[in-house]
């Protein structure tokens, strides 16, 4: 779960990493009147969840508050890579001398986070390490250990920054480390983190991304969730609880446990066709919750035929077959339906089943199999 410029923001002001002043503004006015208590000189910034603000126009100076009243009312009349921009962050303007980039991330390959520093900040960090990789200093953490005093000597010595920023630099560190620590995040970044005029240190953009897997341990940063950037069916899916990803393919699966769910999507990319999506009802699925899942697999147009695949542990198959049949009246889908439910109660499923248009399958390959030349007789 990502969150906007302004919320990372106020999070690390919590921790004492220096921050611009600013106020986030949904109005013209509103922005007017920030301009005039910030001083006059002030950025005007798109709050949306996407990169690229700034080549979009999303990012603006401006030097009077009624240039900062007439470059907010453009702002919030844009689409970002197609997201309506709805807020504005409006920072005093910082005198730049450097910028640096900073952040602390997962690397899944080391099994541990790892801190990634650049004397080349302010543009895509991607692009940097793709074009200047001597440019980029990394530092793996042991997660027992946390950060340690040389370790951030080592990082200042290689991104060349001068030794009177150093204690403020290993301040700003250790806290990033905290925020990434204590709010359960994948990613928290500083990108600038600049040098200002005044030979201070400031973190002039923010972002942190959480860990959706840990949202129960912080419902105060679960309330910050914007559904803006989000598809549909993967929100209803978490009003659900039902795990949803959409994808690119023909055969809608719907599958309990995360496990069974790769093996079918497998299954069918081995034989030949693409998965619509990951859908995971998870173990004692009730008949309302395969419902639900079975309105999100539908509303997906791309969708030529579904596969079912159910072993029933905790998880009940005559409650999936309440489920299936509560789904097919409400909506009423015009594709195929391949049902594979083995284990608890499958007799009774099948039983509740019987004299439906579902179509049968003992095994799992045979599911994928039947699905995928049901769509192909559609759609050779």
């Amino acid at each position: 779960m990502k969150l906007h410029e302004y919320q990372s923001k106020n999070i690390y002001a919590k921790y004492n990493i220096p921050i611009p002043r600013g106020r986030i503004a949904a109005s013209a006015s509103e922005a007017r009147r920030l301009c005039e208590e910030l001083g006059g000189k002030v950025v005007i910034k798109a709050q949306v969840l996407v990169g690229g603000r700034g080549k979009a126009g999303g990012i603006r100076l401006v030097k009077t508050p009624e240039e900062a009243e007439e470059v907010t009312t453009q702002i919030l009349s844009m689409k970002i890579k197609d997201l309506p921009v709805r807020k504005v962050l409006v920072d005093e303007a910082v005198s730049i001398s450097k910028e640096i980039y900073l952040g602390i991330t997962n690397d899944r390959t080391h099994q541990r986070p790892v801190l990634i520093a650049s004397s080349a900040g302010g543009g895509d960090i991607e692009v940097v390490a793709n074009q200047s990789p001597d440019k980029i200093a990394k530092l793996h953490i042991d997660p027992l250990l946390g950060m340690r005093d040389y370790q951030v000597r080592d990082i200042a010595l290689s991104i060349d920054l001068p030794r009177q920023f150093w204690r403020q630099f290993g301040e700003i560190i250790y806290a990033l480390w905290k925020i990434y620590i204590d709010c359960d995040a994948t990613l928290a970044e500083i990108n600038p983190l600049v040098i200002t005029a005044e030979n201070r240190l400031v973190a002039l953009d923010a972002k942190i991304v959480l860990d959706e897997n840990a949202l129960f341990r912080h419902p105060d940063l679960a309330d910050l969730r914007d559904i803006d950037g989000e598809e549909w069916a993967e929100t209803q899916g978490r009003k659900f609880g039902v795990s949803f990803v959409k994808l690119d393919g023909r055969i809608g699966c719907m599958v309990n446990g995360a496990g069974l769910a790769m093996a079918t999507m497998d299954i069918i990319k081995h034989l030949g066709d693409e998965p619509a999506n990951f859908l995971d009802i998870g173990g004692g699925a009730s008949s309302e919750k395969v419902a639900a899942a079975m309105r999100l697999i539908l509303a997906d147009t791309n969708v030529k035929a579904i596969l079912i695949n159910v072993f029933g542990g905790i998880t009940r198959c005559d409650e999936v077959a309440k489920g299936l049949i509560a789904a097919c009246e409400e909506v009423n889908p015009q594709v195929p339906i391949v049902a594979r439910l083995v284990g608890t109660n499958e007799e009774k499923a099948r039983m509740i089943l019987e004299g439906t248009s579902l179509i049968y399958a003992d095994s799992l390959v045979e599911g994928a199999e039947k699905a995928i030349a049901l769509v192909r007789e559609r759609q050779p």
